[in-house]
């Protein structure tokens, strides 16, 4: 079956709500699982699915995103595949900076003019999950479809939170509703497996995954369609075009607010977390050449290490450690996502910060830190203790910011000896 798609990521917007992890770098450029970034989810699942006509679409702070995607993503000259930027601009024909994401993709389209393709496959930057885009081409193509969305099935709570759409046996939507009140939901079952019915997952959810065959996409954006997928392209295409739902039966998870960011790493320490990383689908980043993690000492239990860390803590449970993390004598890290360091101080400038009592890069000597995010390149001077939790109010302190109970300790922050956070 002919698969000639070209994939089209996401950059993001803003990321307000995962403030202040994206105070100067985009939502897709957010490190995840200690040493990779969110982009890389999508990114592999194209590679592994045999896609390898990649552009991602940039405009809010995308100095880190690019960046990354540079010194990443590099085939070999006899290959026609690659992955791209295509950054926000302003032309002749338009002032404007993106609108949304369908008008993100719509200044995009003469860009693709010199690329041979049928379909178009439109992902997010900011999830988490694993899947075979082939499949979801193959139901798009063998049904006919002029719009195929991914979705997956998820209980009445969460519903009210996502774009929640009703299909029929054949999986052709009828309707389409973002983020509907509770107590419209009862008309929005949609047919799922057995199982999903048994534990309550009895409406579809849209996954931000989108199939478009090339010329329904054009015809759209020439009817003026509107500037975002969710709120204007799906549902002014229902009825008029044949759009389909495919459901997703694996795990995902949308990397939205802090709270949903925290859990998704921490599940990834337990002893069969929901996202897979050593499945034969590798997640690609970029090749950094680190040396092994070092670890003296420490009682450790469901932990996660990253490259080239230099350990020597007490104790690490159930926490994330990342690329180039340090962490002295005495120390203990529960429940919390520690993300490392973008490089190695010098020996020098470590025995001046010991004389003038400045903390070092990393995690200082007697800490405790529980429930908390600590950013990349973190100062944490000695006895410096940190323990979130509901009491914390939510808000913005400076050197950290609290949400949903999670500390998180900003990038390049420092925190002298002594300090107590909670």
């Amino acid at each position: 079956m002919k698969r000639n798609v070209i994939s089209i990521v996401l950059g993001g917007g803003r990321g307000t709500r995962l403030f202040p992890l994206t105070y100067s770098r985009s939502k897709p450029a957010v490190p995840i699982a200690g040493k990779y970034r969110l982009v890389d989810i999508p990114i592999s699942n194209c590679l592994n699915s045999g896609l390898n006509k990649i552009l991602v679409l940039t405009q809010f702070n995308s100095a880190s995103l690019n960046s990354h995607i540079k010194n990443s993503y590099h085939f070999d000259i006899f290959s026609k595949g690659f992955v791209d930027i295509l950054a926000a601009e302003q032309n002749v024909e338009n002032e404007s900076w993106y609108q949304g994401t369908a008008d993100a993709v719509r200044q995009s389209m003469k860009h693709l003019e010199k690329y041979d393709y049928d379909y178009i496959l439109i992902l997010s930057g900011d999830q988490l999950y694993q899947m075979d885009f082939r499949e979801m081409l193959d139901f798009h193509i063998e049904n006919g479809g002029d719009l195929t969305i991914a979705t997956i099935p998820v209980v009445a709570k969460d519903a009210t939170g996502f774009g929640i759409l009703k299909s029929d046996d054949e999986g052709n939507i009828t309707s389409f509703y973002e983020k509907p009140e509770y107590d419209i939901l009862d008309g929005l079952k949609s047919e799922v497996s057995e199982e999903n019915k048994h534990k309550g997952k009895e409406y579809l959810a849209s996954m931000g995954i989108y199939i478009f065959t090339k010329t329904i996409l054009k015809k759209m954006f020439d009817e003026g369609a509107g500037d975002d997928f969710g709120k204007d392209i799906i549902p002014n295409s229902i009825g008029k075009y044949k759009t389909l739902s495919y459901q997703f039966e694996g795990y995902w998870t949308d990397i939205g607010t802090i709270e949903s960011f925290y859990e998704a790493n921490l599940d990834l320490c337990q002893d069969l977390p929901q996202f897979n990383l050593f499945s034969s689908s590798p997640i690609y980043t970029r090749a950094r050449m680190l040396p092994p993690s070092k670890i003296n000492g420490s009682y450790v239990s469901k932990a996660v290490f990253g490259d080239g860390c230099i350990i020597m803590a007490d104790k690490i449970e159930n926490s994330v450690i990342g690329n180039r993390t340090r962490i002295d004598k005495g120390s203990t890290i529960v429940n919390s996502y520690v993300m490392g360091a973008d490089f190695y101080q010098n020996t020098t400038e470590i025995v001046l910060n010991d004389r003038s009592g400045r903390p070092n890069m990393g995690i200082g000597k007697y800490c405790y830190i529980e429930k908390a995010i600590l950013d990349k390149n973190c100062y944490i001077g000695d006895n410096v203790k940190i323990i979130g939790g509901k009491h914390l109010p939510d808000g913005d302190y400076g050197t950290h910011s609290v949400q949903d109970g999670i500390v998180v300790v900003k990038k390049g922050a420092v925190l002298p000896s002594g300090t107590h956070i909670g």
